[in-house]
């Protein structure tokens, strides 16, 4: 049964004992609190009872499970699936219509497109391949186009494994030239997640894309960023310091470094025994666990903010 959940949900197994403990806590604490309401409200017929306390159980549980939900870090998750229960019980399409998408740089989205993500790398694409996961078969998003700056960067064959176009770029053209807009506008590119992308991103990418390009960091913003703050760097960074937690950061992209609004915080222990390896290994976990559902997240957020009423 778990496996399947897993499967379902695509979650690892801690992040599915996380969601269960908070259905577990988020439902007694329904329970608790819908019973202290309706214990304030004057005596009424039984029949009138049961509905009322339906309708007070069915108000209050998405709040409390939401509640419960952010201590656990579960919050992207639950608010994508009270989401999809709306959907259900509202009978509303997954893909919203392009008359309520404000005008981006790539082709508007058709009633039959899906919206459609740029994942930007230039390493072995770790995060990538589980955003491409994440979004495969996914009702109204999708994995388009897989950049990277490095013809050799494993990110480009996880692409082609998942039947994903590619686009490598080279420098001048990318910093001093037009960004490959056309390019993305030819795919019909929505949304640029940067997955691992070691250059800083133009101007001109940025104006195309306002507030529709995303970055993941591996420390927790503002602390450890800036120019030259990846990887290891980042990680030995943190340990020379002393601190005692480190995490990720997934933020929106500005013109300077590491520097744009941030949507999303995890953190793990820094250990005394810790090495920039170790550290690693415990903030790529968080990576993988939180990136794709984040993603989901933001873009079904603009979705919806942009519904028409």
């Amino acid at each position: 049964m778990f496996e399947k959940l897993q499967k379902k949900w695509k979650v690892n197994g801690w992040q599915l004992l996380a969601i269960l403990c908070t259905f577990a806590i988020g439902g007694s604490l329904t329970g608790i609190v819908g019973r202290k309401i309706l214990q304030q409200l004057p005596e009424v017929h039984p029949v009138g009872w049961t509905i009322l306390y339906i309708i007070t159980m069915t108000l209050i549980w998405p709040l409390m499970v939401v509640l419960v939900s952010i201590p656990f870090g579960q919050y992207p998750f639950f608010k994508n699936y009270l989401f999809r229960i709306f959907q259900k019980m509202t009978n509303t399409p997954s893909s919203i219509p392009p008359s309520s998408i404000p005008p981006s740089p790539s082709s508007p989205l058709s009633p039959s497109s899906p919206f459609s993500i740029a994942i930007f790398a230039s390493g072995t694409g770790s995060n990538a391949q589980k955003i491409i996961e994440h979004f495969h078969n996914h009702p109204s998003i999708r994995v388009a186009l897989v950049v990277s700056n490095k013809a050799t960067a494993g990110v480009l064959d996880k692409a082609v494994a998942a039947g994903i176009p590619t686009l490598l770029i080279e420098k001048e053209r990318f910093f001093r030239g037009d960004g490959f807009v056309p390019e993305l506008t030819t795919h019909g590119i929505d949304f640029i997640v940067l997955a691992g992308f070691l250059w800083k991103v133009p101007p001109s990418l940025i104006q195309a894309y306002p507030s529709r390009m995303i970055n993941i960091h591996p420390a927790l913003l503002p602390k450890y960023g800036g120019k030259g703050m990846y990887g290891n760097f980042v990680h030995e960074a943190v340990i020379a310091a002393g601190e005692k937690e480190s995490g990720i950061t997934i933020h929106y992209v500005d013109e300077q470094y590491d520097h744009g609004g941030t949507i999303f915080q995890a953190t793990c222990p820094v250990f005394p025994e810790d090495t920039p390896e170790t550290l690693a290994n415990r903030i790529h976990a968080l990576e993988h666990q939180h990136f794709p559902a984040v993603i989901e997240s933001v873009i079904l957020s603009k979705l919806v903010k942009n519904q028409p009423s």
